[in-house]
């Protein structure tokens, strides 16, 4: 199976290059950018996992109530996407269940940074997807975690997916820079591998972020945004649908795996 999902927040990575952006505009382009998402995945009629934050979501109800609507998964991406507190795990979840009157079963931490598991699970999470196994510099390392999915602390783990032995990472960056083929050939060695993906990306990366003097960004965050990664992924689901690799939400996955 694989497990599509977006990480829809509070517009804030410009700050991490020096550029200043309004709250407005922040909800505005991951807005933009959600849309798009929908569209795409409406258009090829597969349903994937929202990490929301609650921020974002008690401004734009509307977008959450559409997510929901098309039969998409919400879970939870913390209440704010720049600030954490651990009390955050729980009224996270709990904003996100009253807005959407479903039960939020899992969370993924900000920028995929370290979150205590025994505060995962005390929240009311069943799984927790906030692992990169891989290294990404001057962000984590984590070679040492394992590559798929496991349990701890009574809490499903499901790391984003990274090719075998060399565990280059399969995450947004890749399918922006490297060319499709090899993006093709790693997933495809990945899938037959562990027998599932596990991809996350942002509603941000559907918008022109070819922006230099409003943003700041490096080319690599810049290259094929916007309609072009629109292209990338609809052509992406197309080939792996040719493969017959079904999609799925992360609750379908877990229910298959617990079998």
């Amino acid at each position: 199976m694989i497990l599509l999902s977006f990480d829809i927040e509070e517009f804030d990575m410009p700050f991490e290059y020096g550029r200043t952006i309004s709250f407005a505009d922040q909800l505005s382009i991951s807005t933009e950018g959600t849309e798009q998402i929908l569209s795409l995945l409406k258009q090829h009629n597969i349903c994937a996992t929202f990490y929301c934050t609650a921020n974002y979501a008690l401004n734009k109800p509307d977008i959450i109530a559409k997510i929901v609507a098309n039969g998409h998964e919400i879970a939870s991406h913390g209440y704010y996407h720049s600030n954490f507190k651990v009390e955050h795990l729980r009224q996270s979840k709990e904003a996100l269940e009253q807005l959407t009157q479903k039960k939020v079963l899992g969370y993924r931490m900000a920028r995929m940074m370290p979150v205590d598991e025994k505060e995962i699970f005390e929240a009311g999470y069943t799984y927790n997807s906030s692992i990169n196994p891989t290294w990404l510099p001057g962000r984590y390392n984590n070679f040492k975690k394992p590559r798929t999915w496991f349990y701890q602390n009574q809490v499903l783990q499901l790391p984003s997916s990274v090719s075998p032995v060399i565990r280059f990472p399969l995450f947004w960056l890749t399918f922006h820079n490297l060319p499709f083929r090899l993006i093709k050939w790693l997933c495809n060695q990945t899938y037959k591998k562990d027998g599932y993906l596990n991809l996350y990306f942002h509603p941000w990366e559907f918008t022109n972020l070819n922006q230099p003097e409003r943003f700041n960004f490096p080319k690599h965050v810049v290259k094929n945004t916007g309609q072009a990664f629109v292209n990338r992924i609809s052509t992406f689901i197309i080939w792996a649908k040719s493969k017959n690799y079904p999609f799925g939400t992360t609750q379908n996955f877990i229910k298959k795996i617990n079998r």
